[in-house]
């Protein structure tokens, strides 16, 4: 007897590539990195071969033999990312290939031969000699089929199935801008990285590399010395798009390479190596795409956020941002320069941002072959005289001077050589980002960061996007001619120069002008564009108080006259860096020019006497603005307002009396000023009386501070100090209590004068100076009494945002209900003669917290009633209803 046939030798594998009509590359499934593959000849046949391109080993260039294109993608439409069943053996003279047969899935007695399709189709021939193989039998006959058919190989038109194929592309930029984003059809041919493929572009058959825009992935080298995870990224990218069919949209050239974004069905190939840790974005190449960069950061963030692969030691530089502060609205009060802006905050405090990630124009770097900088020439001004500066400045304060933005705060970049803290801001008026419309100008540049650098815009690819468009146009920076220049004169303390504009200018009437600058109420800086001139200007017709100013020949601040500040920050607001109108009538000696000046048809001298912070010169008597003046005066005498508040007999003291059941409430009121509010609804008071001691105590402090500055960092603080401390908007110096000192070495401070509290680096702290340590608090905490403000973290916020609005900074009567910690008080304005509590709860904000105490049964009674009113008319926290029913029995109350 015979012995029985060997049972054939099955393997299973996925088919990674097809390299021609009869040779493909089986691999295994992945098991902790790129598995093993073989190359598999399909025994008995001959595929036609394939176009070979001169290469610098070899200058042999062919063409296809007919079908060679056909047989291959017949077989990589078929196979290729499939599980196919095979069997093969190495012949013995093979180094590396394999011979065997191929089966279009599992089963190799119900799927299909792959070698018998070919050779049904016309598309292999049985090798040379095999006819005369017993073997073979079966693929002779099939052969024989396909030849009597005429099909493939066998046919009559031959020379039409020979691709023409285009090795490289002659101009690749031209071919990028003709097609201008629209996507092209093409097979991914050969993968050299994660992020670099070899593409064939179809119809025309283009053969061209193509660097993934946005990214990059670990360098693969082919001496094995590559960078790690690269060989991991090229199997994703491999096992995802090798020889599939996809859309390629080429959105830039670099080095004669393609860049640009594979689209697939499945998704983003770059977003999804980013993900997985496998790349990094690339910032210029970032700029090219036309759409999806914010997905490909967002991507990035999720795989350095995991520690993923190549992030699995990143470590985050950028500082944390509560988020209290990372988002707010201000009003913009002035453009500093082209990327920072001064902001009034909803406290009415004050606060300098900067645009995150652009830089403003600068000054040409002068120096000579020995690197010293040339010196400027005389009398030269910045925003004037450095190219595009002042086009910057006025970009910006067109669009934002007065108006509402919204800030997002994307990183704060800390103090270094000298430089203070810089808050690095995206600010969006009117639906436009103003750093991307600047740059988009020509306005400004975008900085350029280290890759790990996570301290940028949260728009900074827009950015860079909004800078290749400025580039592209030549426009402002970028501009290679017409470069602007202001030839500016300077009248300020040359009274000879301003002589010779004073009467153009007062001819002219009414002139257009800028309010570049505010020293006081009624004195500030001009610039007039019709003349291209900088003048001194006094506000005509009025005596202003005097701000806080500069000591004759640098000595001590002199101190500013009742209600100079005020006026100031009176006329700051209302004009600084405004569009104005100005009529010019006198001149002084020192060239100062004096006149009137309007805003939006408002006359700034009415409308300082009008709130008290000026009163009538008598120059203003023979003018046309007399009576307006006069009637302004008398108001604000009438309303008592500004330096008419003590007018004629001193203030008198307003004590209202409660209705009481009981004589024993003691009603004592006392003048206080309300300094600050804490979320929880507590509040900080100033006793008015005391106010004069707080003066002479802040100004002993500055006075010492003035004559001995402290060393940045030689004080060393600990928990529980009373020590000075720098206030981040204004740098004064204040009295402060350490309350806790951060893992990152800031401290947490409270202000023991204002109640305030702020956490500052050590370079704000110092010793205070001697005796000033022992004065009492000036800051008394207290809490409203009867009221409770409500859980709910919006609800409470609304609360205090309006318990704020009614009180801080103003001046108020306190009434010491309770002795308790703190403190519950009651609180009325002596203009109206308003109960704040009372006005809260009648508003539904807060809720009516009830006391035994017999004394305050009457005031409690009142309280309930504007709750009641409050419940009725479904205001704020009763919108829905009453709030309190919740706590019945059925709802599980007391249970």
């Amino acid at each position: 007897m015979s012995a029985p046939a060997p049972t054939p030798n099955y393997k299973i594998g996925i088919v990674k590539q097809v390299l021609s009509g009869d040779t493909i590359v089986i691999r295994k499934q992945p098991q902790g990195g790129p598995p093993p593959e073989k190359v598999i000849a399909l025994s008995g046949i001959t595929a036609p071969k394939l176009a070979r391109q001169r290469t610098p080993n070899s200058d042999i260039e062919t063409k296809d033999e007919p079908f060679a294109w056909e047989a291959r993608e017949f077989l990589r439409k078929k196979l290729v990312g499939k599980e196919v069943i095979f069997k093969a053996e190495k012949p013995p003279n093979s180094a590396t290939r394999e011979y065997g047969t191929v089966w279009a899935g599992k089963d190799p007695t119900k799927d299909e031969n792959m070698t018998e399709a070919l050779l049904a189709e016309g598309l292999a021939k049985v090798r040379d000699g095999g006819r005369n193989i017993p073997q073979l039998k079966r693929l002779v006959e099939i052969e024989d089929v396909a030849k009597t058919q005429g099909k493939g190989v066998w046919g009559t038109d031959l020379q039409d199935h020979v691709r023409d194929i285009k090795w490289s592309v002659e101009n690749p930029k031209q071919m990028v801008n003709k097609l201008n984003g629209q996507p092209v059809k093409a097979i991914i041919e050969y993968v050299r990285d994660g992020s670099t493929v070899r593409l064939c572009m179809l119809p025309d058959f283009c053969q061209a590399i193509l660097m993934l825009s946005g990214i990059r992935c670990p360098a693969v080298k082919q001496d094995g010395d590559s960078e790690p995870y690269a060989e991991e990224a090229r199997f994703f990218v491999e096992s995802r798009l090798l020889q599939k069919e996809v859309e390629v949209v080429l959105e830039s050239v670099n080095n004669n390479n393609f860049v640009g974004t594979i689209l697939h069905p499945q998704g983003n190939i770059a977003e999804a190596l980013l993900k997985q840790g496998f790349a990094r974005c690339v910032d210029w190449s970032l700029a090219v795409m036309k759409s999806g960069a914010a997905q490909l950061r967002a991507a990035e963030r999720v795989a350095k956020d995991s520690r993923l692969r190549i992030w699995t030691n990143y470590t985050s530089n950028a500082p944390v941002i509560a988020p209290k502060d990372k988002e707010f609205t201000a009003t913009v009060m002035e453009v500093v320069n082209g990327d920072a802006l001064v902001v009034k905050m909803a406290n009415n405090t004050q606060k300098k941002i900067f645009l995150a990630s652009v830089r403003p124009p600068r000054e040409k770097n002068n120096a000579d072959d020995e690197g010293k900088q040339s010196p400027r020439p005389k009398g030269f001004k910045p925003l004037y005289g450095v190219p595009w500066m002042f086009e910057a400045r006025e970009f910006l304060r067109k669009r934002l001077i007065g108006k509402k933005i919204n800030v997002t705060v994307d990183y704060i970049q800390p103090a270094k050589d000298n430089f203070p803290e810089k808050i690095c801001c995206t600010v969006v008026a009117g639906g436009t980002n103003m750093a991307e419309a600047l740059v988009s100008e020509g306005f400004a540049t975008v900085v350029r960061y280290r890759n790990d650098n996570d301290q940028r815009s949260s728009h900074y690819d827009k950015l860079l996007e909004a800078e290749l468009k400025a580039q592209k146009a030549g426009i402002g920076v970028h501009a290679k001619k017409d470069i602007p220049a202001h030839r500016i004169q300077d009248t300020s303390g040359d009274s000879a120069k301003a002589r010779k504009f004073f009467p153009f200018l007062k001819r002219a009437q009414k002139t257009e002008a800028t309010v570049e600058f505010v020293a006081s109420g009624s004195r500030m800086r001009l610039y007039i564009p019709k003349e291209s001139v900088l003048v001194t200007f006094l506000l005509a017709g009025i005596n202003c108080p005097r701000g806080t100013r500069p000591g004759i020949g640098g000595g001590a601040m002199q101190e500013a006259e009742p209600f100079g500040e005020e006026a100031l920050q009176f006329t700051k607001e209302r004009v600084l860096q405004r569009d104005v109108i100005v009529s010019i009538e006198e001149m002084d000696k020192a060239g100062n020019f004096i006149g009137w000046l309007w805003l939006d048809n408002d006359n700034i001298s009415v409308s300082l006497v009008d709130h008290g912070l000026a009163t009538m010169h008598h120059t203003a008597e023979t003018s046309e603005f007399a009576r307006a003046i006069k009637n302004a005066e008398e108001n604000a005498k009438k309303n008592r307002v500004g330096i008419w508040r003590d007018f004629v007999e001193a203030e008198k003291e307003v004590e209202r009396e409660r209705n009481a059941t009981s004589t024993d409430r003691v009603v004592k009121y006392e003048k206080v000023i309300v300094t600050d509010v804490t979320p929880e609804g507590t509040f900080y008071v100033q006793y008015i009386d005391a106010g004069s001691k707080l003066e002479a105590l802040m100004e002993k402090i500055r006075q010492d501070f003035h004559n001995n500055p402290p060393l940045p960092g030689s004080y060393v603080p600990r928990r529980g100090a009373i020590c000075a401390a720098q206030f981040s908007l204004d740098n004064m110096w204040y009295r402060a209590r350490i309350e806790k000192i951060t893992d990152d070495k800031s401290f947490q401070i409270f202000y023991i004068d204002y109640g305030n509290r702020e956490s500052v680096n050590l370079t704000k702290l110092a010793l205070l100076p001697p005796g000033t340590e022992l004065e009492p608090n000036y800051a008394h905490e207290y809490t409203l009494l009867g009221v409770k403000f409500p859980s709910d973290s919006d609800d409470r916020l609304e609360a205090v945002r309006a318990f704020s609005m009614d009180t801080l900074n103003k001046k108020l009567f306190l009434n010491v209900e309770n002795r308790g910690s703190p403190p519950a008080v009651t609180l009325v304005d002596p203009l109206n003669n308003a109960d704040i509590a009372k006005n809260l709860i009648k508003e539904g904000l807060v809720l009516v917290e009830g006391t035994r105490d017999h004394r305050l049964a009457a005031l409690m009674t009142e309280y309930r009633a504007a709750q009641e009113h409050a419940k009725s008319s479904r205001l704020n926290l009763w919108r829905h209803g009453d709030i309190t029913e919740d706590d019945a029995v059925e709802f599980g109350a007391r249970r």
